[in-house]
């Protein structure tokens, strides 16, 4: 989450662990985002770097967006960076035993996490009118491993 300086710190409505990797840190991941780039048609150097999640039993990422809100202070010096986020992917490393579904609130729509899928969400604007509000719904059992890769308007740097 971006905070007022345009920093980053700990979101509260998020439980899980997590981690980046620097675009393009090891082959493996050059090749994760070289294959994301052409399955959506979007140059690599205009992504964030692969962000690795993990959700034990109770952890959540209640909604939010992930379009980076006009009105707080700190987004005019985070969009220097590559622009305004316009797309989400979520790809599921995992099935969890029970829970742990993508949903989206304002859609009524769960998307179950199943190991090799993954859901992909993009927004023209940092808007609520996109209907892209969304969250990790609670893993009831077992544990979640999702990739998450935001996607920027410009190059990312």
């Amino acid at each position: 989450m971006v905070n007022e300086t345009g920093g980053s710190e700990v979101h509260a409505a998020r439980t899980s662990d997590g981690m980046f990797f620097e675009r393009g840190e090891t082959p493996l991941i050059k090749r994760i985002e070289e294959r994301i780039g052409t399955l959506v048609n979007w140059p690599v150097d205009h992504g964030e770097g692969l962000q690795i999640l993990h959700y034990r039993p109770g952890a959540e990422y209640r909604p939010h967006n992930d379009y980076f809100d006009p009105a707080h202070s700190g987004t005019p010096s985070i969009l220097k960076r590559g622009g305004q986020r316009v797309a989400t992917i979520v790809i599921y490393l995992n099935t969890p035993a029970a829970g742990g579904a993508t949903i989206f609130p304002d859609v009524a729509l769960d998307v179950a996490p199943i190991k090799g899928n993954a859901v992909f969400f993009s927004y023209d604007r940092p808007h609520s009118v996109t209907k892209t509000l969304h969250g990790g719904a609670p893993v009831v059992e077992g544990e979640k491993w999702v990739a998450t890769k935001w996607l920027r308007q410009g190059v990312f740097t």
